[in-house]
């Protein structure tokens, strides 16, 4: 398979592969979730299902959406309801993505979540993964975890490896190059992260993630930036040529996240991974492109 190292590549390719997928839209009343659904029924992608209260009934929506016969819409009472009813869509496969709108987060996870009727199998992490593609890089950049896990024990970084891998695969990359991310090349044991990094590239080397090339610590210079390895003296296959940044917390994870977006002007997918099917978890303030690009990246992944 090529490596797709483009937004407008993977929709190509989800385009002549023919993976039009099921997605459930849980509360679609702003406008940027409303227009991330009408491209991907412009583009192909998808088809749609709006789940919501009264106010979808009553919503104004785009042509594309409301004459379109790839778009289903289901009246419930409220967003527990609706959350609740998206869950039991995926769990009777009548949908194979889970897209949030304008809902309180919680609310959706509470439903994901449910040790009885939710859709993360036990012994399954809950994780976020994003892709940018940014102005000066070649090619799209993963990272994780910016979302769901605050600090990640040694065997919660393994699983985030293994799904993130999994992804990267699928869009062609066989042999990902993971960088493990800290301010400096460095392992110190007052940073737990740096020591927990030793034991990953143990396991690497050993074949848990099966054909992958990792280093770490390094930052993120170091990672995306080929001049930057030279002058430090590190000579990795993995820098300045990162596929995915492996980050030491959260708040590092999505400080990286808004500051490329906001000052990098990289555009920017992203989805939850570990329940039965993706989830795309945007902002609120996310654009209705970096919308329609979860949801493409969730299409890759269903």
């Amino acid at each position: 398979m090529q490596h797709i190292s483009t937004f407008p590549q993977m929709i190509e390719h989800l385009r002549q592969n023919s993976s039009r997928k099921r997605v459930a839209v849980v509360c679609p009343y702003d406008d940027e979730t409303v227009s991330a659904a009408a491209m991907a029924i412009d583009q192909g992608l998808a088809d749609i299902i709006l789940i919501g209260d009264s106010r979808l009934s009553e919503q104004r929506l785009p042509e594309s959406l409301s004459s379109s016969a790839q778009v289903e819409t289901v009246i419930v009472s409220d967003a527990d309801e609706a959350a609740a009813m998206a869950v039991k869509m995926v769990k009777d496969n009548q949908a194979d993505i889970l897209m949030k709108g304008l809902i309180n987060t919680d609310t959706l996870l509470k439903a994901i979540l449910n040790k009885e009727n939710g859709l993360l199998p036990k012994g399954k992490l809950l994780t976020h993964l994003s892709a940018a593609q940014l102005p000066g890089y070649g090619k799209l950049l993963f990272f994780s975890d910016v979302a769901v896990i605050p600090y990640p024990t040694l065997e919660q970084r393994a699983a985030i490896i293994e799904y993130d891998l999994a992804t990267c695969r699928k869009l062609g990359i066989e042999e990902p190059k993971v960088a493990l991310i800290h301010f400096t090349e460095k392992v110190n044991p007052k940073f737990p992260n740096s020591t927990d990094y030793v034991e990953l590239i143990k396991m690497a080397q050993t074949g848990k993630f099966g054909k992958v090339k990792m280093a770490g610590p390094m930052d993120v210079k170091t990672a995306c930036d080929a001049h930057s390895a030279d002058v430090k003296g590190l000579t990795s296959d993995v820098c300045g040529d990162a596929d995915l940044l492996i980050f030491p917390n959260i708040e590092s994870g999505n400080t990286f996240y808004k500051t490329i977006t906001l000052f990098g002007k990289a555009v920017v997918a992203g989805i939850l991974q570990g329940p039965s099917c993706p989830v795309i978890l945007s902002s609120r303030s996310d654009s209705a492109e970096s919308k329609m690009l979860s949801l493409a990246l969730a299409c890759v992944n269903a």
